[in-house]
């Protein structure tokens, strides 16, 4: 069986969850199929690379140099038996592959561009581009892969042409030989967190989905012992990252040790940032899974998130996590809520402890990419 992969993030170029789990997931499909990665950006070894960057289209609609990446991504896969896309970057690609060559084509949902409205101030016009093609792409696919079952109820609600027996639920992985505690400190030093004091851990892009702004105000309240690391960069706007930086200045005004990384760390130094944490913080609003809390809790990590999407499949509360319910027209309520699940476990270290240990027995139970594979390959054999 030859598949086609076709992703917008492949690495060395991996900022979110999707493209994690293009990259594990490649890795283990390699021993099962004949398997083409086709992404966008710069030229690389393991991958075809689609350059966003048409000449042609120099100044246009971030949209529009997408799709014609697309268009060369779709005419080069015909020696394909089957397509497999990630997210709207590539689900164009996937739809005229499959009418353009006859071959069928499976969607991973990562998220969904309706439960997305504020993409529309980083795409403008193009974010009605986007959510165009992923209702196109997801209405004829073949198959959905829903990386949680809270994201499979969002693609039924969202696209009900979707017939019900083709979205089938395989959740994101995680690699726990690599994400593993560390118990070294050399890189919690440069960056100026203290290995000696609690702290609270948040990793993830600068986005409304994220939830940056309600964890910047819930931690006005969060225990003066503790410090704040932010390891967080690439804001979707200009005017959500100048909103960002107020937002923490204003914090560091109010207390100490708060530690703003925003370059991209190598995952080998996220990885004992975390594995120090007292606690890592998911104020997601909108999350299909959350691949980060899986990595959180492989490194023996508690986390206090947002009861969001997929999160309570993955986040047992109180056994894994403490979770907090969020509603969108009672923010106060949920950063209230926010700080005191960080503060009762910043409190009580030893159930901090705990619940990362039962953590990362679940990561290593349930999420192994192999198994992913497997199952994955299953569908693909399901439309062939």
């Amino acid at each position: 069986m030859r598949v086609a992969l076709l992703t917008r993030e492949f690495p060395p170029d991996v900022y979110g969850g999707a493209g994690v789990h293009v990259d594990y997931l490649s890795r283990e499909l390699t021993s099962l199929v004949d398997l083409d990665v086709h992404c966008l950006g710069a030229q690389r070894p393991d991958a075809t690379a689609h350059s966003e960057d048409d000449p042609r289209l120099a100044g246009a609609n971030p949209a529009l140099r997408i799709f014609a990446a697309n268009l060369e991504m779709a005419a080069q896969v015909g020696v394909a038996d089957l397509v497999h896309s990630h997210t709207w970057y590539a689900n164009l690609a996937g739809q005229l592959a499959k009418l353009l060559h006859g071959i069928p084509h499976v969607i991973t949902a990562h998220s969904l561009e309706p439960r997305r409205p504020w993409k529309s101030e980083q795409l403008g016009g193009g974010y009605r581009l986007s959510s165009w093609a992923e209702e196109a792409a997801y209405a004829s696919a073949d198959a959905v892969i829903a990386v949680s079952s809270a994201m499979r109820a969002d693609v039924l609600a969202c696209y009900p042409a979707v017939p019900p027996e083709r979205v089938h639920v395989i959740p994101n992985g995680i690699d726990t030989l690599v994400y593993a505690p560390d118990p070294q400190t050399d890189v919690l030093e440069r960056l100026g967190i203290d290995p000696g004091r609690p702290s609270v851990v948040f990793v993830g892009r600068i986005t409304r989905q994220k939830g940056v702004t309600h964890l910047l105000r819930a931690a006005t309240s969060f225990d003066p012992a503790a410090q704040l690391v932010l390891l967080a960069g690439a804001a979707d706007t200009p005017e959500l990252a100048r909103e960002s930086a107020a937002a923490v200045e204003h914090l560091r005004s109010t207390r100490d040790s708060v530690v703003w990384v925003q370059e991209m760390l190598p995952r080998g130094e996220v990885i004992q940032v975390l594995s120090h944490a007292t606690v890592f913080c998911c104020p997601s609003i909108y999350e299909p899974q959350g691949i980060v809390n899986l990595e959180a809790m492989a490194c023996e990590t508690a986390v206090a998130a947002s009861a969001v999407g997929g999160i309570p499949e993955v986040v047992v509360d109180g056994q894994t996590g403490l979770l907090v319910d969020y509603a969108e027209n009672d923010a106060g309520g949920f950063e209230r809520g926010l700080a005191e699940a960080v503060n009762a476990l910043i409190a009580d270290p030893a159930r901090a402890r705990a619940l990362g240990k039962a953590g990362r027995e679940r990561a290593v139970l349930h999420y192994g990419w192999d198994a992913i594979a497997r199952r994955t390959v299953e569908v693909y054999s399901s439309v062939l």
